[in-house]
């Protein structure tokens, strides 16, 4: 099932996709919410209802896609919880050696931003580095899981753009400056349910345009470290909580290991498109303080 909140003048919206066409499921059914989380948590019972919804929808419970506001999907997840160097490839193209545990770094909600909205440069720096990623939505609280019981945790999968700050970024040992400049990390405007993709969202297709040039091809089955490992790994440490956001690493062709190194620049369109799940595509805004 495929999903996207929106922005209506009645407030934020929960909305089933189909095709080109977006049905605003609370205006059918009140008791569906407009909460994505809160939806994610109803299981089978919501998206039976999303579904009976969605068969007696009115021509006015139909909006058109490109006539909606996107909104980041998760309204201010508890965490954001990213990983650095989690394919192989990326790992190649890096002066760092190949991790043995996920590389962990937290994003802020001041960092994130919307499908359609616009990443700017600032004038501190420009070097803003693009990195498509996958996102997997947590629905259930984990705390210690298993392997085996990990993905039963994830709700739902996204599409991101991890954008960096890479001079900010190699400042310390730590990165938490060079990735959380405020409306950088930018969020594909559609989930898809888990149910719906093969098991941790593994063999899609993950692939990163700018100014409509492929800059990253990969498979997602190509991370070190897959999605129900490192939920494993993680909750023997942090627990994991429904609204939580896990970002799951990019694969090579990043900028700044480019020979000319490659930036994003004023101007330029951004994309990011993972078979299956969807696209985020952000426009580069002039510099700002």
């Amino acid at each position: 099932m495929r999903l996207m909140a929106f922005q209506t003048q009645a407030g934020r919206r929960l909305g089933l996709v189909q095709g080109e066409d977006v049905i605003d499921l609370a205006a059918v059914d009140a008791d569906i919410p407009t909460d994505l989380i809160a939806f994610l948590q109803m299981g089978e019972r919501g998206r039976n209802a999303a579904v009976a919804a969605a068969a007696i929808a009115k021509p006015t419970d139909r909006l058109a896609r490109s006539t909606v506001r996107p909104m980041i999907p998760v309204d201010r997840p508890g965490k954001i919880v990213c990983l650095g160097l989690n394919y192989a490839s990326h790992v190649a193209e890096s002066p760092n050696a190949k991790p043995e545990y996920p590389m962990v770094f937290l994003r802020a909600t001041t960092s994130l931003l919307a499908d359609g909205e616009t990443i700017r440069v600032r004038r501190v720096s420009t070097q803003l580095d693009y990195e498509g990623e996958l996102v997997a939505i947590v629905g259930t609280r984990a705390s210690d899981v298993s392997e085996a019981d990990a993905l039963a945790c994830v709700a739902a999968y996204g599409v991101f753009n991890d954008g960096s700050m890479r001079d900010y970024q190699r400042k310390t040992t730590q990165w938490t400056v060079g990735k959380n400049f405020d409306a950088t990390g930018a969020m594909g405007a559609t989930v898809v349910t888990a149910d719906a993709l093969p098991g941790g969202a593994a063999g899609l297709h993950l692939e990163t345009r700018l100014n409509g040039q492929v800059v990253q091809s990969a498979s997602t089955s190509d991370m070190l470290f897959g999605v129900a490992e490192t939920i494993a790994l993680l909750s023997q440490c942090m627990t994991f909580e429904p609204g939580d956001l896990l970002v799951m690493g990019t694969p090579s062709g990043v900028g700044v290991a480019r020979k000319p190194q490659l930036f994003m620049k004023p101007g330029d369109v951004c994309e990011v498109e993972i078979e299956s799940i969807g696209c985020v595509r952000n426009p580069i805004g002039a510099a700002t303080s």
